[in-house]
């Protein structure tokens, strides 16, 4: 499986490009590194989508086992949480970066990318 660096973060979700390459912050070689940084964040939710759905199976045939019904809502409002982090701390980034729109959309997907692996690597561990 390919590792892909991005900043100090090592990422093992097959199939995502090395996007460094392509940085730029002129508007015409931007736009190539922004559509390969959307390909990596499309990837990744797939990643998070397969995941989240496989935690919530296994928790749900936990909760059939157990009877333990107080998981499954937890789990579901972390997920919600999550998103709203995610939307708040890049929103902050991409506010910072205005008002060049090019430099604000790359601050915005490099850090949705960053924050998605972490979510990933979390939705991974055992429990």
């Amino acid at each position: 499986m390919p590792l892909v660096l991005f900043g100090s973060s090592c990422y093992a979700v097959e199939g995502l490009r090395d996007c460094a390459p392509l940085a730029s912050e002129q508007p015409e070689k931007a736009k190539k590194y922004i559509q390969c940084l959307d390909q990596n964040i499309e990837k990744l939710k797939q990643e998070e989508q397969i995941w989240y759905q496989k935690l919530t199976l296994d928790i749900q045939k936990i909760e059939e086992e157990t009877g333990n019904t107080q998981l499954l809502p937890i789990i579901r409002r972390s997920a919600i949480k999550q998103k709203e982090y995610l939307e708040d701390s890049c929103r902050w980034r991409f506010l910072h970066q205005m008002p060049n729109p090019t430099k604000a959309a790359i601050a915005y997907k490099q850090c949705e990318i960053s924050l998605l692996q972490s979510y990933l690597d979390a939705l991974q561990m055992p429990y």
